[in-house]
C-alpha cells in the first residue's frame, strides 16, 4: 500500500487522498474508536485470549495532530491524550471503505 499523497481535517473528519485517486472520509471521533492500540484494541497472547482493550465511544475527541511512522503508518494525536495507534495504510484505507466511518 503506498502513502496517502494529502491528509486534512476537514470538519469532524480527517480526509486522506491516495496516490490511485481515491479519498477516504473518516470521522475524527470513529478514528480514536477504532485506534489499533493496544490500550483500545486490547492483546492477544499466544493461546488467543484477549487481555485489555474498550472499544468505547468517543464522542467529541478530536485530532490534534498527526506523524508519518516510516513507510508504512500513521501515528495521529487526538484531544483525549491518546497518541499511541499506528494507523498502517491498508488499516486506513478499510476504515475509510467502512459505512460506520461516513
Amino acid at each position: 500500500m503506498q502513502a496517502p499523497s494529502n491528509i486534512q481535517l476537514i470538519g469532524d473528519e480527517v480526509a486522506i487522498a491516495w496516490p490511485d485517486g481515491a479519498e477516504s472520509y473518516i470521522r475524527q471521533e470513529v478514528l480514536r474508536q477504532m485506534s489499533p492500540s493496544a490500550e483500545t484494541a486490547g492483546e492477544r497472547d499466544v493461546f488467543g485470549n484477549q487481555y485489555g482493550g474498550a472499544r468505547k465511544s468517543h464522542s467529541g475527541v478530536r485530532v490534534t495532530g498527526w506523524e508519518r511512522i516510516g513507510n508504512y503508518a500513521i501515528r495521529f494525536e487526538f484531544s483525549d491524550g491518546h497518541g499511541t495507534g499506528l494507523y498502517t495504510y491498508d488499516y486506513l484505507r478499510k476504515l475509510g471503505e467502512a459505512p460506520s466511518t461516513q
